[in-house]
């Protein structure tokens, strides 16, 4: 499938800025699968641009804007080739052994009712392959997916509380539950095309995570759909948790406000390219 990728982000100041610096991951690599046709990030002004790569292996950029400065915005356009691989994830850069994504983080620590929910699935006498398939749909039937809830980072235990969240929140219950399983796993940030959907724009980027699965290796579930990630979606970036993961993160100097708008949009032409 051939999708085009859209993603703006916009910051406005209250006062003006001396300097903003931000990390950007909004950049995927290709893999099998998943081959990056042609992917640009402008910047709305005089900035700089310093490529790099994270202990993850995320393609990365620092930028660089000096000031005074009232707004900022980034906006990304890709085309990318991608084909359906029932969630199997090969050819990526793997910097860290699986054993390091068995360890929880602070978005993604498990209270008692998640343990309850991964014994749960480990009652059943089956492989962690269906197990990883029962914790999917049953998180899925559990949390309901709120689109309209503005992006906003939090733990899995506050999502879990109120038993609905965004992708994100999501994808940090199905990591505290799939490490109490024993399954290592890591939050991917990244984009999937919702056909009905593909002329609108998200408030987000999209989330799920990948599981390693013995005598598999890693495999992508998306709890929100309740599917294996296939020709529709886009990997971007991994981590521990969001904040690994985040397209876009940093700091600024200077006093006031800040407020953040993000748009998506996926779809299968080019479209139109602003919010």
């Amino acid at each position: 499938m051939r999708l085009y990728i859209h993603h703006r982000t916009d910051y406005r100041f209250s006062e003006p800025q001396a300097r903003v610096v931000q990390l950007l991951r909004l950049t995927p690599n290709s893999h099998v699968g998943q081959t990056i046709v042609d992917w640009r990030v402008d910047v709305d002004r005089n900035a700089r641009l310093r490529p790099g790569r994270d202990g993850f292996g995320n393609e990365t950029a620092m930028l660089y804007v000096d000031g005074p400065v009232t707004s900022v915005s980034l906006t990304v356009t890709g085309e990318v080739l991608t084909e359906d691989r029932a969630g199997m994830v090969t050819g990526t850069i793997e910097t860290l052994p699986p054993p390091l994504y068995a360890r929880s983080t602070p978005l993604t620590t498990a209270n008692e009712a998640m343990r309850a929910l991964a014994m749960e699935v480990a009652a059943a006498d089956v492989a962690p392959f269906d197990r990883a398939h029962r914790l999917m749909a049953l998180i899925h039937r559990r949390i309901r997916f709120d689109r309209d809830r503005r992006h906003s980072v939090r733990n899995a235990v506050a999502a879990f509380g109120e038993g609905a969240g965004n992708a994100s929140d999501i994808a940090h219950i199905h990591l505290a539950t799939a490490r109490q399983l024993g399954l290592p796993g890591r939050y991917v940030s990244g984009h999937v095309l919702r056909p009905a959907h593909q002329h609108e724009w998200h408030q987000a980027a999209h989330a799920w995570v990948e599981l390693h699965i013995p005598e598999f290796g890693w495999i992508a579930f998306d709890a929100t759909a309740d599917r294996c990630p296939d020709d529709r979606y886009v990997r971007v970036a991994i981590g521990l948790d969001y904040r690994d993961a985040a397209p876009v993160s940093g700091t600024r100097t200077g006093g006031g406000s800040e407020i953040m708008d993000v748009g998506v949009r996926v779809g299968l032409d080019q479209g139109q390219e602003q919010a």
